[in-house]
Formats: C-alpha cells, sequence, structure tokens
C-alpha cells in the first residue's frame, strides 16, 4: 500500500513512523514545505530564554535520520498545491527548483500544520517582527536578543506561546508587553483566573493590555514604536503570536469538507468525508470529549495521538478517538498555570447546570522546604455531580493536577467517584489529603449545602454589598475588617444578630470555613466564606 503524508512536524512524522512499525512493506512518504521535520515547537521559547542551548536540541530528527530511523521517505521542501481525489494523486512543488511533480496515493495523510496569523496592518514587514512558529523563528529571536538590539519588546497575543515568549524574553533582560484584543489573556480560563494572572505579571514586570488591539507597527527600516487603539508603545521588535491558521488551501476545492476556521473537519476515526483520506493535528477539527462538538486543538500531545490512531486505522483496525478535553499547562515567572475540560461558562453554555468552587490547597506538606500552595478552580455538574473540568495556578507541579483531573474526565466520573482515591503521598511531592481531593471535598461540601460561599467571580461583581467583612484569619490581617477568632467563638457573638449578613475572610478559606461552621451551630443563618480567601482575591 502507497501511503502519501502532507506534513513533517509532530503529526505526520508520527504517522510515518507508526506505519513502518505496523507493517515494513507499506510504501510511505512524507511531502513538507520545511527543510526541518520533526522539530521541538513547543520548545522554541526556551530556545529563545537560552533554556535551551543548542539550537540541535530542537531537532528531534533530521530527515535523513528519520528515514534512516522509520524507513520512510521524506522530501522536504516540497510544497502540496493540489489534490486530485479523482485520479488519488497529489500535485507539489520543488521550492528549490519550482519543478511540478505528481504523486499517487491509496491512502492520504493530511498533516498540513497551521501558520502564525500575519495581520494586514501597516509596518508588519520591518525588521524587528518575529513569529514563532519554526527553529529559524526562535534563533532569528534570540541572535536579536544576544546581539544587544532587544531592550523593549512587545507580544502581540496572550495565549501559552506567546506568554511563554514573554517570560523568556523577561530572564534575557528585555522589558515585555503584552497585547491582547480580548478581554483577558489566556484562553479556556475563567476571568477571574485570568484577571490573577494578570496581576502576577505585572508584578514582575510583564504588563498585559488587554482590550487592545494592535493598529500598526512603526519605524524607519526596523521597528521602533506599536500604535494600538489607544496609544503607542515604544519597542524594539514585535513578537506576532495572534494564533494560528490552518494550512488548507491546496484542499479548498477539493470537495473535502472543511470547517469555518479552514480546518478540516474529520469523523471519531479521523477520516475526511473521503475514506481514502485522514486529517490529523492542527489543520484538523477532531470533537471535544465531554460535549461531542466540532473542536479545534492544536497542541503537539493531541497531535502524536491522532497520527498513531490514524496509522494504526491505515493499518487495518478501526480505532475511534475519543476527542479533546483543551488541556494545556505553561511555565510563567514564578507561576505554573493548567487547565483541562470546560470552564464554568462553557459548562453552562453547552448545559449544564454547572457549579464550581475555587480553593487554595497545600501543594505539599506546609513544614517542607520550598512548600507553597495551588490555587484550584474545579467545575462539576451540580445534578450528576459530574466533574467537567480544572483549572490550576500555582509555583509547584499543577500538571499533576491536571492529569489526575484528565483521567477523572475521560472516565466520565463524578466527584465521588474521586474524592477517596489512594494518591501519593509523602512531605516532599504531596499533602495527606491530596490537594486535589481536598477540593473535591469542598465542591462536595458546597453542593450539599454543608459550606455556604461567595464566588471570587460574584465578589468582584460587588455582590457582597450589604454584608459585614470578617476578618477570620489566625491574626487581624485585613485593615479596617473587625476580626473573629473561631477558637472563641463559644456561643453567639455580641455584637452580631443571628440573622446578620457576614463574609468571612481569611487567606486561603479553611479558618473561614471553620469559622462558618462555628457559627451555624450557635444559629447563624447568613454567613458565606469568600473562596480562595485574600491570597486569590483583592480585599
Amino acid at each position: 500500500m502507497k501511503i502519501l503524508i502532507i506534513g513533517g512536524v509532530a503529526a505526520g512524522t508520527k504517522v510515518a513512523a507508526k506505519l513502518k512499525r505496523e507493517n515494513r512493506d507499506y510504501d510511505v512518504t512524507i511531502l513538507t514545505k520545511s527543510k526541518d521535520i520533526s522539530y521541538a515547537g513547543c520548545g522554541l521559547p526556551y530556545y529563545v530564554g537560552n533554556v535551551i542551548e543548542q539550537r540541535e536540541q530542537l531537532i528531534v530528527n533530521t530527515p535523513a535520520s528519520f528515514s534512516a530511523l522509520t524507513g520512510a521517505t521524506v522530501l522536504t521542501e516540497t510544497e502540496v498545491i493540489k489534490i486530485n481525489r479523482d485520479q488519488k494523486t497529489v500535485e507539489a512543488k520543488s521550492l528549490t527548483t519550482n519543478e511540478l511533480s505528481t504523486y499517487s496515493y491509496d491512502k492520504l495523510v493530511i498533516a498540513s500544520g497551521a501558520s502564525p496569523i500575519k495581520p494586514a496592518i501597516e509596518g508588519v514587514n520591518l525588521d524587528g517582527v518575529y513569529y514563532m512558529r519554526t527553529p529559524e523563528d526562535a534563533i532569528g529571536l534570540r541572535e536579536a536578543v544576544e546581539a544587544g538590539k532587544m531592550k523593549r519588546a512587545v507580544v502581540v497575543g496572550g495565549g501559552f506561546i506567546g506568554l511563554e515568549v514573554a517570560e523568556n524574553l523577561s530572564i534575557q533582560g528585555v522589558r515585555v508587553s503584552v497585547l491582547d484584543m480580548a478581554d483577558h489573556i489566556l484562553p479556556g480560563f475563567d476571568p477571574e483566573f485570568a484577571d490573577y494572572v494578570e496581576n502576577h505579571l505585572a508584578d514582575h514586570v510583564i504588563m498585559a493590555m488587554t482590550n487592545t488591539r494592535l493598529e500598526a507597527i512603526l519605524g524607519d527600516g526596523k521597528v521602533e514604536k506599536v500604535q494600538t487603539e489607544k496609544r503607542a508603545i515604544k519597542c524594539d521588535a514585535v513578537i506576532l503570536a495572534m494564533g494560528i491558521r490552518a494550512n488548507t488551501s491546496f484542499a479548498v476545492d477539493t470537495g473535502l469538507e472543511l470547517m469555518k476556521n479552514q480546518t478540516i473537519k474529520v469523523n471519531e476515526y479521523l477520516m475526511t468525508n473521503d475514506p481514502d483520506i485522514y486529517a490529523v493535528g492542527d489543520c484538523a477539527c477532531v470533537s471535544n470529549a465531554l460535549t461531542k462538538e466540532s473542536a479545534w486543538s492544536p497542541m503537539g500531545s493531541s497531535a502524536n495521538i491522532e497520527g498513531r490512531i490514524v496509522a494504526r486505522n491505515i493499518a487495518g483496525g478501526s480505532i475511534s478517538y475519543r476527542g479533546v478535553l483543551g488541556t494545556g499547562v505553561c511555565k510563567l515567572p514564578e507561576l505554573n498555570v493548567g487547565r483541562t475540560g470546560l470552564t464554568e461558562k462553557a459548562a453552562m453554555e453547552s448545559g449544564y447546570d454547572a457549579v464550581s468552587v475555587v480553593t487554595v490547597v497545600d501543594d505539599k506538606a506546609h513544614y517542607y522546604p520550598q512548600a507553597s500552595y495551588f490555587i484550584v478552580k474545579m467545575v462539576a455538574d451540580r445534578a450528576t455531580k459530574k466533574l467537567l473540568g480544572l483549572q490550576v495556578l500555582g509555583k509547584g507541579n499543577v500538571d499533576k493536577m491536571i492529569d489526575i483531573a484528565v483521567t477523572a474526565l475521560t472516565m466520565k466520573a463524578t466527584l465521588e467517584d474521586i474524592v477517596d482515591m489512594d494518591l501519593a503521598y509523602a512531605p516532599p511531592f504531596s499533602t495527606a489529603i491530596h490537594p486535589l481531593s481536598h477540593t473535591v471535598n469542598i465542591l462536595l461540601n458546597k453542593i450539599s449545602g454543608a459550606f455556604n460561599s461567595m464566588t471570587p467571580a460574584d465578589y468582584m461583581a460587588d455582590k457582597a454589598e450589604g454584608y459585614q467583612l470578617i476578618d477570620a484569619s489566625l491574626n487581624p490581617s485585613i485593615t479596617g475588617a473587625p476580626h473573629l477568632d473561631l477558637t472563641k467563638v463559644t456561643g453567639k457573638v455580641a455584637d452580631y444578630a443571628l440573622d446578620d449578613k457576614l463574609l468571612l475572610v481569611c487567606s486561603k478559606g479553611k479558618r473561614a470555613y471553620l469559622l462558618q461552621n462555628r457559627l451555624k451551630h450557635f444559629g447563624y443563618t447568613n454567613t458565606l466564606v469568600l473562596e480562595g480567601g485574600s491570597i486569590f482575591n483583592s480585599i
């Protein structure tokens, strides 16, 4: 069987390698526009920051080494310009000679990836404008930093790649601003979590300017400033990380079903509407594992999973892809962020009766050196208690929290299914009650009514009006607020009637909950605990 693969980064090379392991007799050929294949696209920001020191470390395989390792043929600098479905051929152009060639196939896999969005604005071709998609992009940016050409940079786009570039430029001593036209950075997070991260970045001298549209890049031959709808900002470089667009122009007139964003729609077997053509990776539109709605998740992780499944299906299997959850993690200055599943807003829009809780929980035994905390938002369906999503911020290993949640989401678990799992514990690694289990307990208490709270989102929306704020910390810590020591509450508190509306606040929420529990026992009926406490909320 002759299999042709368009694209040779993550998904394409995974398909090729797995196909040759399934059957060494398969004739497998990769056609790719770039000089490199199988490069570590997700590692590019860390090359900029000199965390990854050598360019060669970004290249997983060269065309020659990949061919020797797998037996697949790799043709680089070869751009596919047309698919002839009736003849089962592909037309391609050599980018070095402009020569046209035709390649036949029995099965075709489109893994053509995506390219960075290049806005149609003035100055986009000036010297000092960079992208972050190929090794050459990262090399050029780092060379400019090391040559001393860059003191101030503007990153346009507040997604993971843009923020990772911002962090790594900041590490190199560059003053960085991040522009995003959306209300918040970090798509895929609820607003209160994105707002927290924006403030955290500002504390680390990375200014996130949201609701700000880039209108022009200005300079005489090289970047000197950017013009936004609000004002001009001086800078020496602009890194455009505004998102990506699927490389599917060659598929537009083929009859293959395309989505509005020009990604190729596939079914659960990653097959297009042509049974001999598959699509995987950044150019494919798959489905959300929870909602079953169409979903685009351009991640290296899903690209590799999809590539492996397609290879097995071409080799005679019938393996369905369960879909994506929108999982992602990102390293920022002294803060790691992670997410999976549905945000609270997305859960509501999908028809769930969503309920959430924000917790601040220790990430390891509090007495262990370098112990810190996780800020967690957990989302579930109120009636069924089905877990729907998780967002985590913290200095520690947020990925372990996210990965447990991914497992639970994949298994369609409820909160009660995961509340008492036998998770790993030792002081250097975790707490005796795992931080995820701790959050599950709190959310179950909220659903049952044992815990009455106000969410940070409601607090930010001024829904605490009419409540007396009570400082429930171990020691008084909130200026101007009356302090209640829970250990001294042994009956009705003299200053407050039993039906007074009291908002209980401490640093993390734990002592406030303990105080609420005690006050309830003594007849208080209108107490709320501010979720996330003073660590997460601006009191």
